[in-house]
C-alpha cells in the first residue's frame, strides 16, 4: 500500500544548524528507503510565502498568492512510501519524524487502499 508521510514545519522558525543536521538525517533515510524499495518519491517544498492558489472561477483560471491560512505549521516536505501494511508504514513514519525532529502526518492513498464509500 502507498502512504504519504507529510513533514510539517513552524512557519516562523529560523533555519539553524539543527535543521542542517535534520536535513542530513532525512537524506540518509531517503537513501535507505530507496535501497529497500519502499521509497516511491520524496521532496522538500519551497516556503508557503512562495506558494500560489490556483482555481477556476466562472470558467476562468485565477491565481493568487498564498496560502495565508491561520496555521502556524505548514507542509514542508513529504515521503511517499510503499509499505506492506499500516503497522510498517507507522514505523517508517516514526523514522521520518525522528530524522526531521518534528511531527509528521501519515495518510494512505485512496487508490492503493481502495476508495471508501464515504469518499465516492
Amino acid at each position: 500500500m502507498k502512504y504519504v508521510v507529510m513533514i510539517f514545519r513552524h512557519v516562523d522558525r529560523v533555519w539553524t544548524a539543527e535543521d542542517d543536521a535534520a536535513l542530513g538525517r532525512l537524506m540518509q533515510l531517503e537513501r535507505e528507503l530507496a535501497e529497500s524499495g519502499e521509497l516511491v518519491s520524496s521532496e522538500g517544498l519551497r516556503p508557503p510565502a512562495e506558494a500560489r492558489i490556483v482555481q477556476l472561477r466562472d470558467g476562468a483560471q485565477v491565481v493568487t498568492d498564498g496560502p495565508y491560512g491561520e496555521a502556524k505549521e505548514q507542509l514542508a516536505g513529504f515521503f511517499m512510501i510503499d509499505a506492506a501494511d499500516d503497522a510498517h508504514a507507522q514505523r517508517i513514519a516514526g523514522r521520518v519524524s525522528a530524522a526531521a525532529g518534528d511531527r509528521v502526518e501519515l495518510r494512505g492513498t485512496l487508490i492503493s487502499a481502495g476508495m471508501p464509500d464515504e469518499v465516492r
